[in-house]
Parts: C-alpha cells; sequence; structure tokens
C-alpha cells in the first residue's frame, strides 16, 4: 500500500444491512485462543518476517515459511503461483469458498525505526540493483496474521462448512502480484471465491480499531513511462540537435493542466512525475530522456481520461520541438497498474455486524482519506463476474501515540518511511480476530445466488 491508510465514512454509519444488528455475544474463547497462539508462535513469526523482509517477486524465504507454516496446519499449500504467490487450500464439506489474502513483500527501504528487531537486509531488486529492504508498510502483520487466521480456522472446523482459499501474494507494492496470480490460474486452478477478504493495517488509526466502509476504498494506479528521444549534440552548439530535455521539462508542465484544466473540480485525479533522468555531462545534449509517472483517480473514466491526456501531451510536445513521427516520446503503461478497490456494500454490511457483535459497535474508527493510494486487492474482486469483497483497516498504533501526536509530539511515521513502526500485538490479535470471525460468519451461509459452484483444484 502506497500511503496513509484512511477511510471515508460518514460518521452516522452503523452498523446494519439486510442481516441487522449483530447480536451475539463476543467469542472469548476465540479471543483467548489468539491471545496464547500469540504468545507462543505468532510473537516469533511476526519479529522473523520483519527481520527477513524481501522485495517484490522477490518474496522467495517469506513464501516458504508461509507454505511450510500452512502445511503444518494440514493445509494443502501450492508454491510459485504468480512467480512467488502461495496458494493453500481448506476443505471442509460443501459450502461458500471465502478467499482471504496477505501480500508479502517489503519495500526498498533502509531502516531507521529503532526496533531492536529493525531489519538489516539487503536485497538484490529485478532490476539487478542491491537495495535495503524493509517492512514499511505492515505486510509481516498480514502475514502473520494469515497464518493464526488459518490455525484458528482449522481448529474450528466443527463450526462451519465450505472451503477457504488462503493466499499469500507478491508484489503488492509494485500493484502487479494479484494479476500475476490470476493470470496464472488463480480462480482456474483453485476453488473460485464465493467472496474475498482482506485488511491493511494502519499507522494512523487506533491500535484495537477497525476501518471499514462500503464503495471506494482505495484509488486505481498507474505508471506511465515516457521514453523523450532527442538528437546528441555539443551542449554549445545546441541548433544541431533536438534537446530531450526541454521536451521533458515542457511535458512536466504541460502535465500540470490535466488535472487543473481538464478534470472536472469534484472529480479527484493525481499526475506526479517522480522521476526525471537524461544526460551525463554539463556541455553534452543527450539523446534520450526518461520521466517516471504515477496516476491516480477514483473512477474509471477520470482514470482513462488522464492516460489519453499524457499520451497526447507526450507526443505533441515532440511535434512541437520538430521531431520526426518516428522519434515521437514513446508511453509505457499498463505494466504496473490496478483499478480502483470498491467494498461489496452487502458484504460489507454483514460483516460490520460480525465484526460489532465480537468487538463492540465502537470498534470502527471513522477518518477521512488523507491520499490517494492503491490496493491491488481490486484484482482479486472486478473479475468478470465479480467476487463480493471487503476490504478492512486494522488500527497498529496505540492512542496514546496518536493523542500526543495531535497534541505537537513527534508525529506517527507514515507507511513507507524508514522510521515505520507498528505494535505488533494489537495489530496481529485484532487482524486474526477480524477475520476469523467475518470468515466464519460467511462460511456459515448458503452459496451466494447465480454461482455454479468451484471450480476443482488441479495440478497440486
Amino acid at each position: 500500500m502506497s500511503f496513509k491508510f484512511g477511510f471515508a465514512c460518514a460518521a452516522a454509519l452503523g452498523v446494519m444491512g439486510a442481516f441487522g444488528p449483530a447480536a451475539n455475544a463476543a467469542d472469548e474463547a476465540l479471543r483467548a485462543d489468539i491471545a496464547k497462539d500469540y504468545d507462543a508462535r505468532l510473537k516469533d513469526l511476526f519479529i522473523h518476517f520483519h527481520q527477513n523482509p524481501e522485495l517484490s517477486f522477490r518474496e522467495t524465504k517469506t513464501a516458504a515459511r508461509l507454505a511450510k507454516e500452512l502445511r503444518a496446519l494440514g493445509v494443502q499449500v501450492t508454491e510459485g503461483v504468480g512467480r512467488t504467490g502461495v496458494v493453500g487450500v481448506l476443505r471442509n464439506g460443501e459450502g461458500p469458498t471465502v478467499l482471504i489474502r496477505a501480500d508479502m513483500d517489503g519495500l526498498p527501504v533502509e531502516e531507521k525505526s529503532g526496533l531492536p528487531y529493525a531489519s538489516k537486509v539487503r536485497q538484490v531488486d529485478l532490476s539487478g540493483q542491491e537495495r535495503p529492504v524493509m517492512h514499511a508498510c505492515g505486510h509481516d502483520v498480514h502475514v502473520t496474521a494469515l497464518i493464526g487466521t488459518a490455525k484458528q480456522l482449522v481448529a474450528r472446523k466443527d463450526r462451519w462448512k465450505g472451503t477457504v482459499v488462503f493466499v499469500g501474494q507478491p508484489a503488492e507494492e509494485t500493484i502487479s502480484g494479484a494479476r500475476a496470480m490470476l493470470e496464472d490460474g488463480l480462480y482456474t486452478r483453485f476453488p473460485r471465491p464465493d467472496y474475498a477478504l482482506a485488511f491493511h493495517v494502519s499507522a494512523d488509526v487506533p491500535a484495537g480499531k477497525i476501518g471499514l466502509v462500503p464503495g471506494l476504498t482505495s484509488s486505481s494506479s498507474d505508471s506511465v513511462d515516457i521514453i523523450v528521444h532527442g538528437v546528441g549534440a555539443h551542449g554549445a552548439s545546441p541548433h544541431t540537435g533536438k534537446d530531450p530535455i526541454v521536451i521533458g521539462a515542457q511535458i512536466v508542465m504541460a502535465l500540470q493542466t490535466l488535472v487543473s484544466r481538464e478534470i472536472a473540480p469534484l472529480d479527484p485525479g493525481v499526475v506526479t512525475v517522480g522521476a526525471f533522468h537524461a544526460g551525463h555531462k554539463h556541455n553534452i545534449i543527450s539523446d534520450r530522456a526518461e520521466l517516471q509517472l504515477t496516476v491516480r483517480s477514483n473512477d474509471e473514466a477520470v482514470r482513462a481520461k488522464l492516460l489519453n491526456g499524457i499520451k497526447r501531451i507526450a507526443e505533441n510536445a515532440g511535434r512541437m520541438a520538430g521531431l520526426p513521427e518516428d522519434k515521437l516520446p514513446e508511453v509505457r503503461v499498463g505494466f504496473e497498474s490496478t483499478p480502483t478497490t470498491v467494498n461489496d456494500a452487502a458484504l460489507t454490511d454483514r460483516v460490520r455486524a460480525v465484526l460489532a457483535g465480537q468487538f463492540g459497535k465502537d470498534v470502527f474508527f471513522t477518518q477521512a482519506r488523507q491520499g490517494m493510494g492503491a490496493e491491488d486487492f481490486a484484482y482479486f474482486i472486478q473479475t468478470d463476474p465479480k467476487v463480493p469483497g471487503a476490504y478492512f483497516a486494522v488500527g497498529g498504533t496505540s492512542q496514546a501515540v496518536l493523542d500526543a501526536a495531535a497534541a505537537g509530539g513527534p508525529p506517527v511515521p507514515s507507511h513507507h518511511s524508514p522510521l515505520f513502526k507498528i505494535e505488533p500485538e494489537p495489530a496481529v490479535k485484532a487482524g486474526v480476530e477480524a477475520m476469523t470471525v467475518a470468515a466464519l460468519d460467511l462460511l456459515n451461509g448458503a452459496k451466494p445466488k447465480g454461482e455454479t459452484g468451484n471450480v476443482a483444484v488441479s495440478g497440486q
């Protein structure tokens, strides 16, 4: 996840929907079992994952440990799905299929959190460059909680019927792992889910609180590369060449008009140029410049307009500079992209009711969105036909720390910061508890109408 996690939610949004208010008392036995499991195993697992982060599509050791833990619980496991992804299938008779996803990758960030278990790992990334690696977004919490949830569901097989698909997803940070798993047969080689669940730990949500709302939870995201071709020349004779840096600079400035002048003022959109690389020496005009962009929106029509506008601006900047048609700037898109993540309204109401019954209605945390972060969990639910999905936040910072920051004290480090840290005990426990009760409820219902059944597993 590439932003400070937030949910927009009306303060009056209550626990409601077709399933009505949750009336069941909290499952204290479950809570006690999770606490025991945390002390006995999950605490050490979290520290292991935190100290051994791996970059996107390089999560071989993380995947191997996840697979080992799931197999030890009796889950049927397949590794290498979507390159480094893990799929665990737990069958328990006829009933709905619930997918539970956890992302596994870390970030190329040098950890400066000061934690006694801080990462010191370095790893070669996909481009061949050695990078420092850190779990600066909480995916260590997610993998640990997935293992904890699997244990609780295995221990309670007398309370549910159906199939659970545990997904250890690679490369969320490059928004490419979910699509890779689907392209590798996640929904054809394995049971196709009737529901999909995921959570993200959040540093700006109080520990023990949960954020869950219907509708939009994450923006779309597209990485865009623009390659600007030029004609090299001596810096003292610019008239003999075509300067790609000047053309690139014109593209950067013109891109600022896309959101401000072509998108309706009430439609959010972001076009950020995050990198501009060109040239090697003071007095040489290069023959190439490269721009790297991130593009965000909350609407597919706006998304298309922004992407089309980038291509139009880039190519016409080349034409203005007098470049021939075969040397116009090239625009690459689609290699790191995800649509918006939208929670299914009925499923969200149902899960909220269950969580309110387990934690109490005051568990829900309301805050304004603070960015346009993206999440490729969208691919698991934006299928044809769509899979109802619920994606929620779990708090990871104590209320005292948040209050101190609000009073002018040290700010809470954001996701992707080298200072980022999560309080693992309340975050892992809450994640396991929330996911377990949600899954138990869904696995106690009939299959949704219109479904034709699950696809048989093959190749395992």
